[in-house]
């Protein structure tokens, strides 16, 4: 039987592996350093406190073991008519954009994705229901998406 979110005939490109690191500091950024105030605070105000830093342990640990395998699930397609985006492993989404419908493409990178070399790109439409983003690109891919995107999104709403 066919697998919906993996048509036949189309080759997923991954996204940089890059975007592990990038999230992987974001994560800890997010957790570790409040947990370190939570010892803290408790060490001088109540023991109560240990709940609040251990929780954010285990949600820490949780993340950092989910991270790679998100980032893997990763991908994305060029066809002749539209790009696809694919994403997740237990909750998969595969996003269609007809080139036809992309109105503009924003390209954003933040200064740890810069320091990486990585990008993300979004696709916007009329319609948010066929709009579409992806994480993790390497820049000079990014630029190149953006690039053919755009000139192939107008190409298809002029009729060329």
């Amino acid at each position: 039987m066919p697998d919906p979110l993996n048509p036949l005939d189309v080759h997923f490109a991954p996204v940089s592996s890059a975007l592990v690191t990038v999230r992987v500091i974001a994560v800890l950024l997010w957790t570790a350093l409040p947990a370190v105030v939570c010892a803290v605070l408790a060490v001088v105000l109540t023991p109560w406190i240990w709940a609040g830093a251990a929780a954010l342990l285990v949600l820490m640990v949780w993340l950092l073991w989910l991270i790679p395998r998100q980032v893997r699930a990763q991908g994305f397609a060029e066809t002749d008519h539209e790009f696809m985006i694919r994403r997740g492993i237990m909750f998969r989404s595969l996003t269609v954009v007809p080139y036809g419908r992309i109105q503009y493409v924003d390209v954003s990178e933040g200064p740890i994705a810069r320091h990486f070399g990585i990008a993300s790109i979004a696709l916007h439409t009329a319609s948010a229901e066929t709009s579409g983003s992806l994480d993790g690109l390497p820049a000079q891919e990014a630029a190149r998406l953006r690039d053919m995107l755009a000139h192939r999104g107008s190409a298809e709403q002029a009729g060329l």
